[in-house]
């Protein structure tokens, strides 16, 4: 009975080592932010006659439908981006964090995104982003610029090193703001 008893307690002992052991080797799942595009009027000015267009008065002249039109009408828009767009945008180290990463904190974390146009040149995700590691992290960022659902453009933002335990803000740019845009959705693929 002895015999049994220690057998059986080695057994336990065993199965919550491993229990512990696997846990400690967890790591939770990487960042991702969801965003809408900022609120507000959006406006699109036309290049070949200099008119402001916004959703007060789009629609107001006969004629076939400009990209300002087709803008405030996602089901209008079929264009998009071919491909997936490299870039490698430059960091601004912000302040400390703490090296908290483990099996319920992400090597990195995203926060704080938002998503906007800038009249004239194009869409932009400005986001920061948290090395909560102990070691120097290469960040990739995946982000998705969508119109109703649809994929308009996929870009990879390469980041530069980022040091351990610091907080840095950068932007990511999207389509030409021609193309309507109405969320982007970014998550760090790696480390």
């Amino acid at each position: 009975m002895r015999q049994y008893r220690n057998g059986a307690l080695g057994v336990l002992a065993c199965a919550v080592g491993l229990t512990m052991a696997s846990a400690a080797h967890a790591q939770a799942p990487r960042s991702k932010v969801d965003m809408p595009a900022t609120p507000g009027v959006p406006e699109f000015r036309d290049p070949k006659t200099g008119q402001i267009w916004t959703p007060l008065n789009v629609g107001q002249q006969s004629g076939p439908p400009t990209p300002a039109d087709l803008a405030f009408d996602p089901r209008g828009q079929a264009v998009y981006v071919r491909g997936v767009v490299v870039q490698r945008p430059s960091v601004v180290p912000l302040d400390a964090v703490p090296i908290t990463a483990g099996p319920t904190v992400p090597l990195v974390n995203l926060g704080d995104a938002t998503l906007r146009a800038v009249p004239g040149k194009r869409w932009q995700v400005v986001l920061y982003l948290d090395n909560n590691s102990a070691t120097t992290v290469v960040p990739v960022i995946n982000c998705r610029f969508t119109n109703s659902g649809n994929l308009v453009e996929e870009t990879n933002a390469l980041l530069p090193k980022v040091g351990p335990g610091i907080r840095v803000g950068l932007t990511i740019y999207g389509p030409k703001v021609e193309l309507f845009v109405d969320r982007a959705t970014c998550a760090v693929t790696s480390p």
